[in-house]
């Protein structure tokens, strides 16, 4: 009934001199970095919704009082896991610190038959005397060197528009065909389809689990639309939902046992859908079965894997770590026979960032949230961590869709630029110089991409302490550095600033 990962005495550290960091937040403000003094007692963060979730990463870290991003102690733990999770930080009468970490035992138990085994998460323990910043580059290289597939690590990943904010539900091929050519025409290399292609998804009220592509959309189906995007130039990449179900389906109507759900209640709805229960073999089959079809049928280099809502009706303990391992199985299946495939992890935006499903989706939609003022923040709290090689910024429109902001072109750019880029916009609306620059923004990515796969992160100035924003990734061989800088509220003096570089070599 409690199986922790976990469990750490820290000798030679006290209470009173330490502070508690995690990552904090909501959906559309995930990941910011939180951080208070440890006391007496219990301090304690965990998730369960079923997932790593929007509102508590599974990591903390524990530092000196006096510790910045440049210097003093950083012991980091971080759970290899996609589910429920949760992280004790006790502090006994004596001022001494005990660290436990592991699935989250509120709601879990799991019957063991003789013979059998059971494996619990890994837990990644990290150290640094050079503060939040030197923490984050042990995480960066381990991340990159050995939980993201290899295979990703050192091809240029492709810079990519997204229909979802330019069309939502309403398109045709014709349309979609449009935006993809003005894209080819600015240079972007991969043109991704986004919900509403399949079944009678015309809104978000019906047809998850009904995978058949809608022909009044798409008379040729996937793989017709796919040969001509690809006979454009560009890769073509599709957005799916495997998880989820609709009650309004075709498959709910004949396996309505497929959803999981509370007996003798009504279904908990969450964006008017309900969880597939891949504790089920059928379910299992069923999933690993229309994506298999899916990738089948069309000449298809990507996918955004969403995951929309949390698991809530949980009568079977075992149930959430029965998920996660299906969900892991499918995954698994699935990349071993398209290898070639880069998945792009998406849960509401930031729900699901762990090195679990990191392992499978080297890349994940960092936040609904695409304001780029709100992204600096996000991006921000996220690198604590996890490498900028696991992040995806878009530039998108405005007024921004989330948030009403209006923000320059340009600096949509340099914070989309910090991730793996993109477009969430229409090309063919956009004004002469716009378009001018989304040339110029793909020309200066694609020839830095590579150096941000390969290089140190540096965090220079914290958007939650200031009005402004910087960050620099500096390559492993120092010949290069791209900074990037945004002032968040301008001022009557900034040209008195100075912004100072660290992991430079004096020589060069």
């Amino acid at each position: 009934e409690k199986v922790f990962s976990c469990s750490l005495d820290i000798a030679g550290k006290t209470a009173s001199e330490t502070d508690f960091v995690f990552l904090g937040g909501t959906y559309a403000e995930e990941r910011k970095i939180k951080r208070r003094a440890l006391c007496q007692g219990i301090s304690e963060i965990g998730s369960m919704t079923g997932e790593s979730s929007h509102y508590l990463n599974p990591f903390i870290a524990l530092c000196d009082r006096s510790a910045d991003r440049n210097k003093g102690d950083v012991l980091g733990f971080m759970l290899v896991y996609s589910g429920n999770h949760r992280f004790q930080v006790n502090v006994d009468p004596y001022d001494r610190i005990r660290v436990m970490c592991g699935i989250h035992d509120g709601d879990f138990a799991w019957e063991l038959q003789p013979g059998e085994s059971f494996v619990s998460p890994e837990c990644l323990l990290s150290f640094s005397e050079e503060g939040l910043n030197g923490i984050g580059h042990c995480y960066h290289d381990f991340l990159n060197g050995h939980i993201l597939p290899q295979r990703f690590m050192d091809v240029p990943r492709p810079v990519l528009i997204n229909s979802w904010e330019s069309t939502y539900f309403d398109f045709d091929e014709q349309k979609l065909l449009s935006i993809a050519k003005h894209a080819k025409e600015a240079g972007i290399e991969l043109f991704v389809l986004d919900d509403g292609w399949f079944g009678k998804r015309n809104d978000d009220t019906c047809s998850l689990g009904d995978w058949s592509p809608n022909l009044e959309k798409l008379p040729d189906g996937v793989g017709g639309l796919a040969k001509k995007v690809n006979a454009l130039g560009m890769k073509f990449g599709i957005w799916v939902e495997p998880e989820m179900i609709s009650p309004r389906s075709e498959l709910a109507e004949k396996n309505p046992e497929f959803a999981i759900s509370c007996a003798r209640r009504e279904p908990a709805l969450s964006r008017n859908q309900q969880v597939l229960d891949l504790t089920n073999p059928e379910v299992i089959a069923f999933v690993k079965g229309f994506l298999d079809k899916l990738l089948s049928s069309a000449d298809i280099s990507y996918i955004k894997w969403d995951f929309n809502r949390n698991i809530t009706e949980t009568q079977n303990p075992s149930l959430c770590h029965q998920y996660v391992l299906g969900l892991y199985f499918i995954l698994d299946t699935l990349t071993a026979k398209y290898p070639h495939v880069l998945i792009e992890g998406c849960s509401g935006g930031g729900g699901r960032v762990d090195p679990g499903v990191l392992y499978y989706t080297p890349q994940i939609w960092t936040s609904d949230d695409t304001d780029a003022i709100e992204r600096l923040f996000i991006q921000y709290g996220t690198s604590l961590v996890y490498p900028p090689t696991t992040m995806v910024g878009h530039v998108s429109v405005v007024p921004n869709h989330q948030t009403g902001r209006v923000t320059p072109f340009y600096t949509r750019g340099i914070v989309a630029m910090s991730a793996n880029f993109g477009y969430e916009l229409n090309p063919q609306v956009l004004t002469k110089e716009e378009r001018q620059m989304v040339k110029q923004q793909t020309k200066l990515y694609q020839k830095i991409r590579k150096c941000l796969y390969s290089s140190d992160f540096y965090r220079l100035r914290n958007p939650f302490e200031g009005k402004d924003c910087a960050w620099s990734f500096v390559s492993k061989n120092k010949k290069q550095v791209f900074v990037m800088y945004v002032r968040i509220l301008n001022g009557a003096t900034n040209e008195f600033d100075w912004l100072k570089l660290k992991g430079l070599q004096a020589n060069k």
